[in-house]
């Protein structure tokens, strides 16, 4: 692993963070996302500390992840099923 120390800022904090130099413009554009939803959520509804709205970033976030999930698990099935066919087919032709 290629070690590479970063700072970021996430709701006006700065974070130190080993990471991966591959992994930098990754890390860094998903800080810049959580700011902008921290953003977005402060200028939308009333809220008495950034606690407020990092718990909705992070709710959306989590909210997007089983989301994201879910649709994965119908893909794969969805493609388990079509193997399964294909095997069938190719079965049925080969004992031909």
């Amino acid at each position: 692993m290629n070690d590479f120390l970063i700072t970021v800022r996430i709701a006006d904090r700065e974070y130190k963070l080993n990471i991966d130099k591959k992994n930098e413009e990754v890390v860094r554009k998903a800080a810049r996302k959580i700011n902008e939803n921290i953003t977005k959520y402060a200028e939308s509804f009333n809220y008495k500390d950034k606690q407020d709205l990092l718990a909705m970033v992070t709710l959306q976030h989590a909210v997007k992840e089983v989301e994201l999930a879910r649709q994965v698990a119908f893909k794969e099935e969805q493609l388990f099923e079509k193997l399964v066919e294909i095997d069938r087919v190719l079965s049925e032709k080969l004992s031909e």
